[in-house]
């Protein structure tokens, strides 16, 4: 099996802004497993919170290169178990591998990931658009640019209900509220009763990742279903979240890819949690691999390729919030 590495720098529509930082660029990292006349690609981008980057990803997977090769014939479950030993401190890499391998294993089967998994997309889910810290004036441009029947919004600022009263004066859409982290118990609850109001369907991880007494509280006083995501990153998380949270928004790059997020929401539902799929602003690459867990979704926030000025690959297309599959096998994506 080849291995190769590309990285690219994504530029961005508009200065992402969330609670904690801003960027205009993103850099990303996609790899290309080709075997049997036969290619896979997988993404992960570089994010400081997670101590991701590009020339970390690119030489803990360069120096593994022959034993990666050597697993060409495994099964993607496999092939994942055993490399997550050697990558259990690069969960991003290792999502790019595992993406990249799925696709690949699927590719060879001539069907879709879906399909390789026997699961049924006639219900999917439509995914949010992401409207990022900004002005109020640049955060109702920015929906009036894009009108959309879904909107997350970023908060964590001192005059979040300000905002939202605002942007609700332009849209009937529904609003989903991400604030990073950037909330006390306090304003999470008062924030819940009044964003309900004003159409909200659920709240984000509003409080510190490691606020699990906070988490407890707001479980119980919340008016607003409460969906944690930095609060859940590898497949323990899951069980952690049970009373604390309504839901769980897995990110691949962050558990390590599609077969332990695939076995992450799985577990959620058996524990009668909602699922979310959340992305980083990524390529098309990334954002098509996602699109594959649909069937398992309640929610999905797979917009990272639209935020970016000019996409690196093909892959699935969105129209007003509907998700449509390429018709290539795999996870259907070519670098362009």
């Amino acid at each position: 099996m080849d291995i190769k590495l590309h990285s690219f720098n994504l530029e961005l529509k508009h200065t992402f802004t969330i609670s904690r930082e801003s960027h205009d660029f993103q850099e990303t990292l996609i790899v290309v497993l080709t075997s049997d006349g036969y290619s896979g690609f997988g993404e992960a981008t570089s994010n400081p919170y997670y101590n991701s980057t590009v020339d970390k990803m690119s030489a803990i997977i360069s120096k593994n290169k022959a034993f990666i090769a050597s697993l060409s014939e495994e099964e993607p479950v496999e092939f994942w178990r055993k490399l997550q030993p050697i990558f259990k401190d690069d969960m991003f890499a290792l999502c790019a591998l595992d993406m990249a391998f799925n696709d690949l294993y699927a590719r060879k089967q001539n069907k879709k990931l879906y399909e390789v998994w026997g699961l049924e997309t006639t219900k999917n889910p439509m995914t949010d658009y992401t409207i990022g810290i900004d002005s109020v004036e640049k955060m109702v441009a920015k929906m009036k640019e894009l009108p959309w029947p879904i909107y997350k919004i970023k908060l964590g600022t001192k005059n979040d209900i300000e905002i939202v009263t605002e942007l609700r004066k332009h849209t009937d859409a529904i609003f989903r509220i991400d604030a990073n982290c950037g909330w006390t118990v306090e304003q999470a609850i008062e924030n819940s009763f009044k964003l309900k109001e004003l159409g909200v369907e659920f709240l984000e991880q509003p409080l510190k990742a490691d606020d699990f007494e906070g988490a407890k509280k707001l479980y119980k006083a919340s008016a607003l279903p409460i969906i944690a995501d930095e609060s859940c990153i590898i497949e323990t998380d899951v069980e952690k979240c049970v009373g604390l949270f309504h839901g769980v928004n897995v990110k691949l790059t962050k558990c390590g890819g599609l077969t332990p997020g695939k076995r992450m929401l799985e577990n959620a539902k058996k524990l009668g949690l909602k699922t979310m799929v959340g992305c980083m602003t990524e390529s098309a690459v990334g954002i098509s691999a996602i699109a594959h867990l649909l069937p398992l979704l309640d929610y999905v926030d797979m917009d990272g390729s639209l935020l970016l000025k000019k996409d690196i690959a093909t892959g699935i297309t969105i129209n007003n919030g509907v998700i449509f599959y390429a018709d290539e096998n795999g996870i259907g994506t070519s670098l362009l």
